[in-house]
């Protein structure tokens, strides 16, 4: 990766229907950069997004790599974004981890703080008066809290739970491969994100699917998210 690109998310980039799977559950959208889970609504719908993940373990591989983990707001349906989360990458056959947040069009910022395989993360983004937002990340394994208040004037419309495959410049990159990643917890305006197998899309890279949500768990909050095609089974905790 050359040292004057900018790396970081971008709004939601449709693939082709051609991919759908044809033996498993539909998913609601389809993307080349992103799988998990997005809702939508009127503008100014969301105020408040928040969930727990655990930090995927990548597999180094020859080739550079990319993933991430996030929570964000917008992005989905517009392309204004406000949000924060962790990265896991492949580069030059070495894994790396950090966490980052990022309000589009501007290119992610790296928190100054460790994260490594295995850590819980917490993370929420919360609208304050004057167009001002609260970005909040929490290692829960390793101790440390990271706020930061942004101004964001995005329309607030859409909010989503993320594995993305980044983007450099304006090139998105190859997924890198995560395993399986759990997001748990899932809040909207403090309430229970309340998902549906509609709110869920996979990730098509290449013409192959590359990054597949499970269903939601018992209790709407929470979901899996596995590299590959196949579809995992939701998880059971009820958290």
């Amino acid at each position: 990766m050359a040292k004057n690109q900018r790396k970081g998310s971008a709004p939601l980039r449709p693939a082709s229907s051609a991919a759908r799977p044809s033996r498993s559950i539909a998913p609601g959208w389809i993307s080349s950069n992103w799988s998990g889970y997005a809702i939508s609504g009127k503008k100014n719908a969301y105020r408040q997004i928040s969930a727990y993940w655990v930090v995927p373990q990548v597999k180094p591989s020859k080739q550079d790599r990319f993933s991430s983990a996030w929570i964000g707001i917008d992005g989905f349906e517009n392309p204004f974004l406000i949000q924060t989360g962790t990265e896991h990458d492949t580069i030059n056959g070495k894994t790396v981890y950090y966490p980052w947040w990022e309000i589009l069009p501007a290119p992610e910022t790296r928190i100054n703080r460790p994260v490594s395989p295995g850590d819980l993360i917490f993370a929420q983004i919360r609208k304050l008066p004057n167009r001002k937002w609260l970005i909040l990340l929490r290692n829960k394994t390793k101790g440390w809290t990271f706020k930061t208040i942004q101004t964001y004037a995005g329309p607030a419309a859409t909010a989503e739970w993320v594995m993305e495959a980044p983007s450099i410049g304006s090139e998105i990159t190859t997924l890198a491969n995560y395993g399986k990643i759990r997001f748990y917890s899932g809040k909207i305006n403090r309430r229970s994100a309340n998902l549906k197998p509609s709110n869920r899309g996979i990730m098509v890279q290449q013409g192959r699917i590359v990054s597949t949500p499970s269903l939601p768990n018992k209790t709407k909050n929470g979901f899996y998210v596995a590299y590959g095609s196949r579809l995992p089974k939701p998880p059971r905790c009820k958290r």
